[in-house]
């Protein structure tokens, strides 16, 4: 398993996916694995919306679900098969039915994956479908060399022939076209005069040293025209030998590439012909909203001159002679570490400086001026290094800062990777084994001391009977499909919770649980079902930045209060919370963020903002509650300032609901 996840991560990092589903949890989850994977992954929300990307993009492979609104999938990938008959669709789907398999069949699809995706069947199926692009462009190669051969024979190939000494005697027209010389400037001159100074010195060794072995030398070069501008052509240089095995003269096949040397392909083929890269990225922040903001002409512009100002700039500190624009905002340098003059440090802080320099500077746009900010990343040679930097970018935009140093993150990438891996698939085998159970963790009436409450607190046993905690899994989970599926189960559990104790169930409900339809359904389908005791659920709403339909949410709130459900507000004086959100979600309970409770005893800080909220909640009728309540001294405080009800270990860690059987208030 280990070897074919390695395997897909080395073979499919230079592959763009299109990915097409509906369902934004599902998709979510599915970008968790895709994006570890591959090197862009681009996202659709429909069949209509997919085709378009295809259309819009360079594609290697799609994987789409079938039923969707607007267009479905087997539509899609019938309408891109017209566009490109041979990209790679695979077919992923809930459902099994034998129309979809035939019509999958009849389209010619690689591949069918049913949800939910098994991480084996996920990475044998991408692994034939990698090695079906490999074979394919091993044969896109093949028959370009026959193409040359027979455009050699009808004089249409481009063609050049030196003498043993590499003096050019002959070229064809094709030739003579390409360069933009006359045949009489050509002949006896060496191919020096159509020679790029970006191409390598290295390069030009090795060729020689090769084909004046008797040896053929193949690779590409990057040539000059004679109006200075350049072009790529893919080389094949084959001695003539005489009887004596000696070489008399070299011929040379070319053929023009220009058009398909993306940057992306340029700044490869520049690492890979070195013993070890120093490789920076960067890219512009919130190039999506540049993008919406200015047309299309001022985008390239904008590209296109900061771009020459980054060269400029960094190339008085290191001698990068070019900058790769890789579009999207993202730019790239290279160099040979040896010809690097910097350490890695030396460099980082050159970087940083650039990135001030760059932001305070105003570039002008025909009429408009903006001014921008970009964020680096650095890897100094190196495993993988454009890898490193790549994701390097990515941990910087999570950390929200403008520089990284990057070095070999690649492999900090992938062992992660690998972990994640393991969660989600104890995940999946905790959901089919009945795995993901509640523990419930009481909540104290303050003046009776007896449990008025208890939360639901989602644990997760493995196969091999470990107890993990949310940390060691939730977060991962949210990323991923099944994220939903343990949200439901611990539904199911806190609801059956009601008939095992006359105590009220408190369950914690999240921005993402609310704002997904499947989840939202399922809560009220719970409430009617189990109406006559709707009055004892508390739903506590667990506060996050990246909350999208404030709307939704106010609603949803509504609604389950008319079914006599109190809502809560969870780690409130902290984070996200604040007296204004409560106007939007009118609780009936403030639970007190625990990072005031456990130094209340110590700190007078923690003291008077406690006492602020119960004042506040007092006023307005609502109940507290505060957590880690840990020893008598905070219980004596939270009682003075008139806390209604405390929770903390000082009066019970979550535990099997069972196992409070016999305690007052159970």
């Amino acid at each position: 398993m280990e070897s074919v996840f390695k395997k897909c991560i080395v073979d499919a990092r230079n592959l763009t996916l299109l990915y097409v589903e509906d369902n934004v949890g599902a998709r979510a989850g599915s970008m968790l694995i895709f994006e570890e994977f591959f090197g862009r992954v681009i996202e659709a929300v429909d069949g209509e919306d997919g085709l378009e990307k295809f259309k819009n993009y360079h594609i290697d492979l799609v994987i789409t679900d079938i039923t969707m609104p607007q267009m479905n999938g087997l539509e899609m990938a019938a309408a891109i098969r017209k566009l490109s008959p041979q990209t790679p669709v695979l077919i992923l789907s809930a459902y099994n039915e034998a129309e979809y398999f035939i019509e999958s069949i009849r389209l010619g699809v690689e591949g069918y994956l049913l949800k939910p995706i098994e991480i084996g069947q996920f990475m044998d199926v991408l692994s034939q479908v990698i090695e079906k692009i490999r074979l394919k462009a091993e044969h896109d190669k093949l028959q370009t060399l026959l193409t040359q051969y027979l455009e050699v024979t009808d004089k249409s190939a481009i063609v050049s022939k030196t003498d043993k000494h590499g003096v050019i005697t002959y070229v064809n027209d094709a030739f003579c076209t390409i360069s933009g010389f006359s045949r009489d400037e050509i002949i006896g001159q060496k191919h020096s005069i159509v020679r790029h100074k970006d191409t390598p010195q290295e390069l030009f060794q090795d060729l020689w040293k090769t084909i004046s072995s008797g040896n053929l030398w193949q690779g590409i070069i990057k040539n000059r025209c004679k109006n200075g501008s350049s072009y790529y052509i893919k080389t094949a240089i084959k001695p003539i030998l005489n009887k004596k095995g000696e070489v008399v003269e070299y011929i040379a096949l070319y053929n023009d590439i220009t058009e398909v040397m993306n940057p992306k392909k340029q700044l490869f083929d520049y690492i890979h012909s070195t013993e070890e890269a120093v490789v920076v990225l960067l890219k512009i922040e919130d190039f999506a909203t540049v993008e919406d903001f200015y047309s299309n002409e001022l985008i390239e512009l904008l590209e296109r001159r900061l771009g020459d100002k980054l060269l400029e700039n960094i190339a008085k500190a290191c001698p990068f002679e070019k900058i790769y624009t890789l579009g999207f905002g993202e730019y790239a340098l290279a160099i040979d570490k040896n010809k690097c003059p910097l350490i890695a440090l030396s460099l980082g802080q050159k970087i940083k400086e650039l990135l001030k320099e760059i932001e305070e500077e105003i570039i002008h746009l025909n009429q408009i001026e903006y001014s921008a900010s970009l964020i680096a990343s650095l890897a100094f040679g190196g495993k993988e290094p454009y890898q490193s930097a790549h994701f390097g970018i990515k941990k910087a935009e999570r950390k929200k800062i403008n520089f990284i140093l990057a070095t070999d993150l690649i492999l900090e990438m992938q062992a992660q990777a690998q972990v994640n891996m393991g969660i989600i698939v104890a995940v999946k085998k905790a959901l089919n084994t009945s795995g993901i159970i509640s523990y419930f963790q009481p909540i104290i009436d303050n003046k009776t001391k007896k449990i008025a409450k208890f939360e639901s607190l989602v644990r997760l046993v493995d196969e091999n009977h470990n107890l993990w905690f949310p940390a060691d899994f939730l977060d991962i989970s949210k990323k991923g499909r099944y994220y939903t599926q343990i949200t439901q189960k611990v539904l199911d559990n806190s609801f059956q919770a009601l008939y095992q104790t006359s105590a009220d169930i408190t369950i914690n409900i999240s921005a993402i649980d609310i704002e997904e339809q499947v989840t939202r359904n399922k809560l009220i389908n719970l409430l009617d079902t189990h109406k006559e005791h709707a009055h004892r659920i508390t739903f506590e709403l667990l506060e996050d930045a990246s909350i999208k339909e404030f709307d939704v949410i106010k609603t949803f709130i509504q609604e389950v209060k008319s079914r006599g459900v109190s809502i809560a507000i969870d780690d409130f004086g902290s984070g996200y919370s604040n007296f204004e959100r409560l106007l939007d979600y009118d609780p009936d309970i403030i639970k007190i963020d625990g990072s005031l409770i456990k130094n209340i005893a110590t700190d007078d800080y923690s003291i008077s903002i406690v006492k602020t909220i119960v004042s506040f909640a007092n006023e307005h009728n609502i109940k507290t509650i505060a957590e880690f309540v840990e020893n008598e001294t905070i219980f004596n405080i939270l009682y003075a300032l008139g806390v209604h009800y405390s929770q903390g270990y000082y009066f019970g860690k979550p535990q099997l609901l069972e196992e409070y059987k016999g305690i007052s208030g159970f």
